[in-house]
């Protein structure tokens, strides 16, 4: 995000850098999803105008109540529909969002038609996406607490963690404790 779009997180930056994290909406893969909840701001749902809501856009919306506030829905592919139909599809297709939305904390969310393939609507997508980011503040000098995204060994190295840093800090020749197994562990390296 540049100044451009990004005016209302003052003047102290001139980028900054959004991860955007693919969430697949299968149920066989949703533990991954909440294994990283603790890190999404935003989330944004893609919605297919020409299928509309499935069963696994359904699940992503229950994970979504339980991990965010803020919700964007994207109709995309509204370039597969003919231009002459397009915005009533798109207007009947909104209709049944916020209808199913309504019982729900994502009730007034915005809902932008566009093509990602035809470029149309992408830049108002960019401008509400950036006009939604906020900054965390963290407390460096709390605790350390790891969101940990993925866990695993590699024979030499040892155990390998990846994740978002919530709070507190650390550093190389550090020890961190791992919560529920009382273990502390020195920090050997860090990217």
């Amino acid at each position: 995000i540049n100044a451009e779009y990004g005016e209302h997180l003052g003047s102290s930056h001139e980028e900054l850098l959004v991860t955007l994290v693919d969430c697949p909406g299968h149920a066989s893969l949703l533990k991954t999803v909440i294994g990283g909840a603790q890190i999404i701001d935003m989330m944004i749902l893609v919605v297919d105008i020409v299928k509309g809501i499935q069963t696994q856009t359904a699940e992503c919306l229950i994970i979504g109540e339980l991990t965010c506030n803020n919700l964007l829905v994207v109709l995309n592919k509204i370039d597969l529909i003919p231009e002459a139909k397009r915005d009533a599809q798109v207007a009947k297709v909104t209709r049944k969002i916020s209808l199913t939305l309504s019982k729900t904390k994502f009730k007034d969310c915005k809902v932008i038609p566009c093509s990602a393939g035809s470029n149309i609507g992408i830049t108002e997508l960019v401008s509400v996406i950036s006009n939604n980011v906020q900054l965390r503040t963290r407390d460096t000098a709390g605790d350390f607490v790891f969101a940990v995204d993925h866990c695993f060994g590699i024979r030499g190295q040892g155990t390998i963690f990846t994740g978002t840093c919530l709070s507190g800090s650390v550093a190389v020749n550090g020890t961190i404790k791992i919560a529920n197994t009382k273990l502390e562990r020195k920090v050997k390296s860090m990217q």
